[in-house]
């Protein structure tokens, strides 16, 4: 026996449980379906960086409108995201510091709090920290990290308070259309009917948008990250850190440790089987990520490794998401391939897919820029500098 909804949601990440809320929230009756428990997935092992660098101005303007959701979570959300104001840094190297310097008056155009940081300042800020190779620094001081798990589990409360039918351990195995529009999902021992379905799939995206008969360029890719506990003198916590001279960036985290990751394009080459993949982490990754970490704060040379994981992004070629409705006209959407700097922007797309869905716009998002079709006519999202990796 079928269930019949207005829309129904496939992936229970931090962009389905975002759009789930507001069309809940717009009166829409939803479904989010998601194969395994809401938090078990990426999203939940995110590093969970809320910062608003980036190059263009739609992102941007996402990324401030998303971080004043996660400053207000309680009051707009009814829950608790685990919300930490650290302040963010990025550091560049001379080439690219007149990018930097644009990066920076575009942002405070839209109302971004960033300023151009002195490396005097900087090691005030941070010290032990070593500076002899910095040109520039960028400083958002209202920046930081949240607490993944909490913040994705949050948002599934919250939509379903708001009306959303939430179905965990619930795997679709395929999309159903009639005349070109689609009419439901298949799961293994369940059907719902809607006549708008949303692919909100992340690394699995792909798969899914076989199913609408669509090929999309997302591979699902794997990640690392690696804590180290701080030294003794160097246990206060410190900025999130974006280092693109030495391609790794860091936060502090709960119990004295800090996490580490790599900014490296060549994690796009990483494909895996999102289902049968390494979840625990290379000898060689601690090595690079310990290395770039002690490069440019030499205290951690004294650190303890803790451990660490490996996770998925879901990449694009231009490492930003696929935003629309595939096919053409046919109430199939899909909401993917954030390229592993999605989190942050997650309560901005929810609003733009409830726009989408309901042909209701309310936001003040365009979400042009992520049309599948920019990479047909080879105008794929392009940063200001060469780190446009990051947005």
């Amino acid at each position: 026996m079928s269930k019949t909804f207005d829309v129904i949601i496939i992936g229970g990440g931090i962009m389905g449980c975002c759009s789930a809320l507001q069309m809940s929230r717009r009166g829409m009756k939803v479904a989010l379906l998601e194969m395994d428990n809401i938090g078990a997935g990426p999203t939940g092992k995110s590093s969970a960086i809320i910062r608003q660098h980036y190059s263009n101005e739609v992102t941007a303007r996402m990324a401030l409108h998303s971080l004043r959701v996660f400053q207000d979570f309680e009051n707009q959300v009814g829950d608790e995201c685990g919300f930490t104001q650290t302040g963010f840094v990025a550091v560049v190297p001379a080439k690219d510091r007149a990018g930097l310097e644009a990066n920076i008056a575009l942002q405070q155009s839209v109302g971004i709090r960033t300023e151009l940081l002195a490396t005097e300042a900087l090691r005030e800020m941070m010290p032990g920290l070593a500076t002899a190779d910095l040109v520039a620094a960028v400083y958002e001081a209202e920046s930081g990290y949240a607490d993944p798990y909490l913040t994705v589990t949050a948002l599934a409360r919250a939509a379903r308070r708001a009306g959303s039918t939430i179905v965990p351990e619930t795997q679709v195995t395929g999309i159903r259309f009639a005349n070109g529009k689609v009419i439901g999902v298949d799961t293994v021992d369940q059907r719902f009917d809607a006549p708008k379905v949303v692919n909100c799939a992340g690394a699995w995206a792909a798969r899914v948008a076989a199913m609408a008969g669509v090929s999309v360029p997302i591979n699902s890719c794997r990640v690392q990250v690696a804590f180290f506990r701080r030294p003794a003198g160097h246990e206060a916590p410190h900025p999130v850190f974006a280092d693109f001279i030495n391609a790794t960036y860091f936060r502090s985290e709960t119990g004295n440790l800090t996490l580490v990751g790599l900014i490296d394009p060549s994690e796009a080459e990483a494909i895996v089987n999102p289902n049968d993949y390494i979840e625990g982490v290379d000898d060689e990754f601690v090595l690079e990520a310990g290395e770039g970490l002690v490069k440019r704060y030499p205290a951690m040379e004294r650190s303890q490794y803790t451990g660490g994981y490996a996770s998925l992004y879901a990449i694009t070629p231009d490492w930003h998401p696929i935003i629309d409705e595939l096919p053409a006209g046919s109430g199939c959407y899909i909401c993917s391939g954030f390229s592993g700097h999605g989190f942050k922007l997650g309560p901005a797309v929810g609003q733009i897919m409830a726009d989408l869905v309901t042909d209701d716009r309310r936001s003040e998002f365009d979400p042009h820029l992520f049309r599948f079709g920019r990479f047909a006519e080879n105008d794929p999202v392009r940063g200001q500098y060469e780190y446009s990796i990051v947005g």
